[in-house]
């Protein structure tokens, strides 16, 4: 390992960091991360898995209390099926562009905040889980 390259415990960090800011509604993405992550680190692949979907799903939840912060109105009948499916669409909250408004639905239309933290965690999970299993 070379002096400029970060040991296993900082790369793990950062990825956390970025799965939490990749949730919230600012822009990027942590599979880059990830990816280099379990590529530079074979050995801690289950531990990058777990960090990235903590972190993910800590950022999706930060959406989801942001979007509880929005007083209630009419829905716009283009998230009608969020209200209509409730807390499983959130297994697609890992999805881009979408996936950020989803967890601000769930907030706004107070759906509960544990079923809805599972949800995503399932989902997000099952993303990293797919792209370790690609890279082995």
């Amino acid at each position: 390992m070379t002096d400029w390259m970060p040991g296993a415990e900082v790369s793990l960090g950062g990825l956390f960091i970025v799965s939490f800011l990749s949730a919230t509604i600012l822009p990027g993405g942590s599979e880059p991360l990830f990816m280099a992550v379990v590529t530079a680190h074979p050995e801690q692949r289950e531990a990058a898995v777990l960090l990235a979907t903590v972190g993910n799903t800590a950022g999706g939840m930060a959406s989801y209390w942001m979007g509880r912060l929005i007083p209630g109105r009419a829905l716009p009948e283009r998230l009608e099926f969020v209200r209509r499916h409730g807390t499983p669409v959130l297994l697609l909250s890992w999805t881009p562009f979408i996936g950020d408004a989803l967890c601000v639905a769930a907030g706004w239309l107070r759906l509960p905040p544990w079923r809805s933290a599972l949800m995503m965690s399932l989902g997000k999970g099952a993303r990293y889980v797919a792209l370790a299993a690609l890279l082995a």
